[in-house]
């Protein structure tokens, strides 16, 4: 029988006996803290993970939509372009509910992602795309580069072709039509009379129709995503800004064809249609290309997910050999054999349960499997966030994504032959897709305002006829009551307040993803920080050596053959002090670690040539080189010296006063990494290596503590890494050993007692980021981490969080400042529409003049 699952998380619980007090396990200590501290808070565990899986209820309201997929369903993440409010995420899944062989969807206008469950023998990903992007919209898969750039080009085509054919129309009304309504000065009595007859014309006719096709251009292929989104919105009977915008510009363009059809000298007015469209969509494309500039910051992340392995084919035996080199082993690798027989690359697809993998050093395991040879530290932080190398020998579980730092190991594939990473993955885009977008503020207002300017129009239409005017007066009054509701003021009030914080954001470097962090964020109660990478550098450093100069110099030596992290720190370390970096010459080797079970594989001297680098180091030879479970040891220039932990001195007979025993024992209780170093028999001395506090991170956790906000540190390390933490006064709650599953679980639980911020780095946070009501990543993190969050610090500040705060709580007040002019405006301009003291023209007048107030107040920096 197989073991239960995690009460927290769901991970699986083989092998391990972690069990509460009421008899529940789990599948680490982190899961049992996490669900001992927060077990009491009023949330339905199971509904909050349905809702986690399956984004929502279903559409009848009465549960979770994933409650019936079958077993052999499969799930697409696509990637879905112009979905950009409430009412599309709920088209979009019923359109690909009722398509055949889909099960169930969910939608995120937040993340511009659609999750769909589907059997892959009924329909492909293709058709799924293709069944998405009938409606309008453009969907593609998430990995898909070439559909981005795609749609990227269709966006920029819509737009050019707006402005151009735009002005096209614009030119005429400025040049032949505008001077026969207003007599301009420019033009004589002799010049205005001809075109006035001109107009009368047949030839006016023709000019009309000219007009006419140009604007549809503009009207059906430039403003197609505003019409689908005004469809959107009618089919889901949720009135938005895109119907106000949409009403607007098609009853001009009505008004105006049905004008030059049927009447003599008509008023047209295809310039209002034009303007409308285009000015719109100016706007929103300023917000996207800001968008695009933010992201473009984070160019540089390094994306962890591979897509071949290298596989033993033709029996070639899964046996690392000591000594031998291989002509693909990265550079830094140990001197340990990359493995024997014949390989080939595959794809990850393509792989088989039982098929054997050969991974060298510096590459990333493919995917989960079990070491059947070789013997290396592998470094699992991306994935569990542990932050020092593990040691993996034969039998050991070999996590996929995770890093050989030294050595090599021959992989066994896994009975499902997938990765770690990978589901780390899909669990980001599982909550990125259940993530529904709270409806934007103008759209809320929409709701009331659009049914509310269509009765006053009909009204106003109405009562004109039965006072005995004629239609076409009649018909006028009711589009002047549509154009001058001020639709571009109420549509650009919202983009461009969101591109304005996010111009302002990235002269902080501070990347916004999400636009409607504007709108979610208000007070946050809880701050959950990641310690690796978040709360700290990341990066080894030597926090204190207690041994003589003379010592330090022999140990560095040795350790500079070394890729661990401990080995490199007490290397730079040496090598800053000196003035210069060290180098023996030699490929690197394993570092020495006293709390044991983190020394790579042995790799010998290179010869007794290796020298150190200037200075007083150029006498250092580095003759012999050891590796040990717990240490290194050698010969440096003539002394016997070692480095590890103290059992390694004692298995070998030297002496370890008791001094350095407890000093060992007090740095691993702090969460540090201890190394005793020795000579010729005996122990002389300490150093400690740790992750370095990121500066600044106290004064950042205490302001938020004195503002109210609880703190709370997650982090994947050992509980003892975490004490630093959890002893200081600002801190509320420190839960260590805890998997990225569990993070993501831990925040669903704090979500519930109120809005909760995640501030994280590492691929190992996606999932808690993308759970988070708002997710933070640090610039330095993963691309994951990047992908996952709603905002990206570029250059590490931790300080500048706080600023992030500051930044949406002033969009937000400009949001509702742009909004409560263009209110304003129509309390003026919409009795005066109905009166008839305005007509068409005019309303579109005063229409652009509230438009450039708005976009004049938009420009104004947010903050000062």
């Amino acid at each position: 029988m197989s073991a239960p699952d995690c009460t927290l998380c769901e991970l699986p619980t083989d092998g391990v006996d972690v069990v509460d007090d009421e008899g529940n396990e789990f599948c680490c200590p982190g899961c049992r803290d996490v669900y001992a501290a927060l077990g009491d808070v009023d949330v339905d565990a199971d509904a909050v993970r349905e809702r986690r899986q399956a984004g929502g209820e279903g559409e009848d309201g009465g549960g979770d939509p994933r409650d019936e997929v079958p077993a052999h369903h499969e799930a697409a993440f696509l990637e879905v372009d112009g979905m950009h409010c409430a009412t599309c995420e709920a088209f979009i899944e019923t359109v690909a509910t009722r398509t055949a062989g889909v099960s169930a969807a969910s939608a995120s206008y937040v993340t511009d992602t659609v999750r769909i469950d589907h059997d892959p023998d009924d329909v492909s990903v293709d058709d799924l795309s293709e069944a998405v992007s009938g409606l309008g919209y453009s969907a593609y898969p998430r990995d898909d580069a070439f559909a981005r750039r795609q749609a990227d080009n269709m966006a920029t085509a819509r737009l050019a072709a707006g402005v151009l054919v735009g002005m096209a129309v614009m030119l005429q009304y400025i040049v032949i039509i505008y001077p026969t309504y207003f007599a301009f000065p420019f033009y004589d009595e002799r010049t205005l009379e001809y075109l006035n007859q001109a107009m009368s014309s047949s030839s006016g006719t023709y000019f009309f129709i000219v007009i006419a096709v140009l604007t549809t251009v503009v009207l059906l292929f430039t403003g197609k995503p505003i019409l689908r989104g005004a469809y959107v919105s009618a089919k889901t009977r949720s009135p938005n800004m895109d119907l106000l915008v949409a009403i607007a510009a098609v009853s001009a363009y009505v008004y105006s064809t049905l004008a030059v059809i049927f009447v003599e000298s008509p008023s047209i007015y295809y310039d209002v249609t034009v303007a409308i469209i285009v000015i719109v969509t100016v706007g929103n494309s300023y917000e996207d290309s800001i968008k695009k500039r933010a992201t473009e910051l984070l160019s540089d992340l390094t994306a962890v997910q591979v897509d071949s392995a290298r596989r033993i084919v033709d029996g070639g035996a899964a046996v690392a050999a000591e000594g031998e080199t291989g002509p693909d082993a990265a550079a830094g690798a140990s001197d340990a054999a990359v493995g024997a027989g014949e390989t080939e690359e595959v794809a990850i697809d393509a792989l088989e349960p039982g098929d054997r993998l050969l991974v060298r050093a510096g590459e990333r395991v493919p995917v989960d499997g079990e070491a059947v040879a070789g013997d290396a530290a592998v470094d699992e932080s991306v994935v569990t966030g542990e932050s020092m190398p593990v040691r993996k020998t034969p039998g050991d579980d070999v996590v996929g994504g995770s890093v050989v730092a030294d050595g090599s190991l021959t992989v066994a594939v896994g009975p499902d032959a997938s990765s770690s990473l990978d589901r780390v993955a899909e669990l980001v885009w599982d909550l990125q897709s259940g993530n529904h977008g709270v409806q934007k503020l103008a759209d809320r207002l929409a709701t009331v305002f659009v049914p509310v300017v269509l009765g006053v129009a009909v009204v106003a239409a109405a009562a004109n006829l039965a006072l005995g005017n004629g239609v076409t007066e009649a018909m006028l009054v009711g589009l002047t009551v549509l154009i001058v509701s001020c639709p571009c003021a109420l549509g650009l009030a919202t983009p461009l307040a969101v591109a304005a914080g996010i111009r302002d954001a990235l002269e902080r470097s501070i990347v916004i993803f999400d636009d409607t962090v504007f709108e979610r964020v208000r007070d946050a109660e809880t701050v959950v920080f990641d310690k690796t990478g978040t709360l700290t550098t990341g990066e080894m450093e030597v926090i204190r050596a207690d041994v003589d100069d003379d010592l330090l110099r022999l140990a560095a030596a040795l350790e500079e053959r070394s890729a661990h992290p401990v080995g490199q720190a007490i290397a730079a370390a040496r090598a800053s002090a000196d003035g210069g970096p060290g180098d023996t010459g030699a490929s690197p080797a394993p570092a020495a670690v006293a709390d044991g079970g983190t020394a790579e594989s042995a790799s010998p001297a290179d010869g007794p040539d290796a020298a150190a680098g200037d200075g007083a180091r150029e006498t250092l030879a580095v003759e012999r080189f050891e590796s040990h479970a717990r240490g290194v040891s050698g010969v440096v220039s003539g002394v016997e010296v070692v480095v590890g932990h103290p059992a390694l001195f004692d298995e070998r007979g030297w002496t370890v006063p008791d001094g350095i025993r407890e000093a060992v024992t007090e740095a691993r209780d702090v969460g540090r990494v201890p190394v005793a170093v020795g000579r010729d028999g005996a122990a002389e001395g300490v150093v400690v290596v740790g992750d370095e506090l990121r500066e600044g991170w106290e004064e950042t956790v205490t302001a938020l503590d004195d503002a109210g906000v609880d703190v709370v540190v997650l982090t994947g390390d050992d509980e003892r890494a975490a004490t630093v933490f959890r002893d200081h006064d600002a801190v509320s709650s420190v839960f260590a050993g805890v998997p990225p599953e569990g993070k993501a679980e831990t925040i669903e639980r704090l979500k519930a007692s109120g809005l909760t911020v995640m501030v994280g780095d590492g691929t190992n946070d996606a999932p808690a980021l993308a759970a988070a009501d708002l997710g933070v990543a640090l610039g330095g993190g993963t691309a994951m981490a990047a992908d996952a969050a709603d905002v990206a610090i570029v250059d590490d500040d931790l300080g500048s969080v706080a600023t992030v705060f500051e930044l949406s709580r002033a969009a937000g007040r400009r949001v509702k400042g742009n909004i409560g002019w263009a209110f304003l405006y129509n309390a003026v301009a919409i009795p005066l529409a109905v009166t008839g003291l305005l007509n068409p023209l005019f309303a579109a007048l005063a229409m652009g003049a509230s438009s450039l107030l708005v976009v004049t107040n938009s420009s104004r920096a947010l903050l000062e």
